[in-house]
């Protein structure tokens, strides 16, 4: 199959054929995922052509879900589990946490856990409550779990084959507004990175705005805009948030002298208040204005007629870029 232009569902979707094919331990579970093919169509087809024992669908139980990947993972299967949406993965939340995560450590190293967790994360698709959670610093901040989240369909492809790969428990955040994004997927092609290498997604001397997930998009439109006004901006898309590629990230702010990190999740413990701080600890003597953060406010996600006043914007963006600027 030649390279084509691919929205990121079907990315994600030709992701999972091609690990089911290289491994016949490979397996996909979750709710939906089976004939209906999972709510967003990412896993379409998949049980035509691998059936039922590949393919499974579960019963409405996240908990059992997850600890039924465990126990198969533990008798040397990969599985691929999808919570459905971002706010069911609470009740599957102990098993991941306490088992998953520590399994490893626990056994000293001689238990492995391959397993990748897909969860459709964060808001902008106008969905009801527990639709629109964006929770990755829980995840991030439990040792033993890898977390990444992909802000293109080319990273959304190669970085699920890559989680599945791996030996690790991957929490692999989809950004679901962004699963209609379309862009040119080569899958007889090599990842252009690794798993959880960060990657400057726009070259700049002014300022760095880091960001992941659904951000990356609206940071690469601030970073245009302010090109109109003389700012040459660079953008870093951070692709895994445990671990954290702080190389990238402290050689691109030690250039431009500046950061502002956007996430969706509130600002207030997100992943930018840890962002904040190794870089003003890496990159002290470098810098010419306070890391800025701009995110979601410190409040429950609200309805979907008022969500794009809760979701950092252009705007919200570029507002941090002007106060960072004007040190």
């Amino acid at each position: 199959m030649a390279a084509e232009k691919y929205s990121m569902v079907k990315a994600l979707n030709e992701a999972l054929r091609r690990s089911l094919e290289a491994d016949p331990k490979t397996l996909v579970m979750g709710e939906d995922v089976g004939r209906l093919g999972g709510v967003f169509r990412v896993t379409d087809g998949l049980h035509k052509d691998f059936g039922d024992a590949r393919i499974i669908d579960t019963p409405l139980a996240e908990s059992g879900i997850m600890g039924t990947a465990i126990g198969l993972a533990l008798r040397g299967y990969r599985p691929v589990v999808e919570i459905q949406f971002d706010g069911f993965v609470y009740p599957a939340f102990d098993q991941i946490v306490t088992q998953l995560a520590k399994m490893h450590a626990r056994a000293l190293g001689h238990v492995k856990l391959p397993i990748t967790v897909r969860i459709p994360f964060g808001g902008g698709i106008g969905a009801v409550e527990h639709h629109s959670e964006s929770h990755e610093t829980y995840f991030a901040h439990t040792a033993g779990l890898k977390v990444v989240s992909p802000s293109n369909p080319v990273d959304a492809h190669w970085m699920l084959r890559q989680a599945i790969a791996s030996d690790d428990p991957v929490i692999f955040l989809e950004p679901k507004r962004r699963y209609w994004d379309k862009g040119v997927v080569d899958p007889l092609g090599e990842a252009a990175l690794p798993l959880h290498a960060a990657r400057v997604a726009r070259a700049g001397k002014d300022l760095t705005l880091v960001a992941y997930g659904p951000m990356v998009k609206v940071c690469l439109e601030a970073a245009e805009a302010a090109a109109e006004d003389g700012h040459q901006i660079e953008v870093v898309d951070l692709r895994s948030l445990s671990p954290v590629d702080f190389d990238t990230l402290e050689a691109s702010v030690k250039r431009t002298g500046r950061a502002v990190i956007v996430h969706e999740a509130p600002v207030f413990l997100g992943m930018g208040a840890e962002l904040a701080a190794r870089i003003t600890e890496r990159c002290f003597y470098s810098l010419e204005a306070p890391v800025l953060r701009v995110g979601g406010y410190f409040a429950p996600y609200p309805p979907s007629r008022v969500e794009e006043t809760y979701l950092p914007d252009l705007d919200r963006v570029l507002d941090a870029v002007d106060r960072a600027l004007a040190f």
